[in-house]
């Protein structure tokens, strides 16, 4: 039994490595002198921060990408809370196939739902750039709402709100004076993990984007293309860091263990 758990320790030790080590690599190269991404890095400098923000493709970028994912998500939301609420508490027929159905995005990879939608709204529809962006973004953070705010109302006790409508109150007032404040927590957690999700999208994100319109990941992957210098680095650091305070915001909120 103990060699089994200390091969589980040396495993699970393994994984961590494998995941975090790339990303300390690209911290450390962000502070580099020299005009090339290199590790171990000579000298140290900050010039790389600096000149992110002087980038106009990325104050571009980092704008659309704002737009758009503050835009899905708040749609997502509008959509996703009543979505949830019916599957909780609905006498809908085939329930579990619905819920599979709005959770579907999550199961299917990203580059084969970027690259229906651009055959879909791009090709067939011929939207704009701005309204495809908008649509694949809303529906990758769809599931999200849904799986979150789910979660809480399965721990939310329904007799409160059949006490509410005893005593009166309509059922979009029990809704939305009695269900919401309870499951706000929830809520916010899921805006902000489907916004994480949204921002740092790369697979639709890339099938939808178009010349002048690209996301802040699309404008970093293009800028490394052609220069190879730690700029992306530098913006790839401040994107972690805002990642993790966000995330950090979650678990204060709601605990990422309740969201698993």
């Amino acid at each position: 039994m103990r060699k089994k758990n200390l091969g589980l320790t040396v495993l699970a030790c393994l994984v961590f490595a494998f995941l975090i080590i790339p990303l300390l690599i690209v911290v450390v190269t962000a502070f580099g002198e020299a005009a090339a991404i290199q590790f171990p890095i000579k000298g140290f400098s900050l010039e790389w921060f600096i000149k992110a923000f002087k980038t106009k493709s990325f104050i571009r970028g980092l704008k659309t990408s704002m737009n758009i994912s503050m835009v899905s998500t708040a749609a997502s939301i509008l959509v996703g809370v009543p979505a949830a609420y019916a599957l909780a508490r609905g006498n809908l027929k085939r329930r579990a196939f619905l819920k599979n159905v709005f959770l579907s995005p999550t199961f299917v990879p990203g580059i084969v739902i970027g690259f229906a939608l651009f055959q879909f709204l791009t090709i067939k529809l011929q939207m704009k750039i701005m309204t495809s962006l908008f649509m694949g973004h809303f529906l990758i953070s769809l599931p999200y709402i849904i799986r979150v705010v789910g979660s809480s109302l399965e721990q939310f006790d329904f007799s409160i709100e059949e006490a509410a409508w005893t005593l009166g109150c309509t059922k979009i007032t029990t809704f939305v004076k009695i269900v919401l404040p309870n499951i706000s927590s929830g809520i916010f957690a899921s805006f902000m993990l489907a916004f994480i999700n949204s921002f740092n999208n790369i697979p639709v994100s890339m099938f939808l984007s178009g010349p002048g319109v690209q996301t802040l990941p699309i404008a970093l992957m293009n800028h490394i293309e052609y220069n190879y210098d730690p700029t992306v680095s530098a913006m790839s650091v401040m994107l972690m860091l805002c990642t993790i305070l966000l995330m950090w915001l979650i678990e204060k909120t709601l605990g990422l263990a309740t969201i698993a």
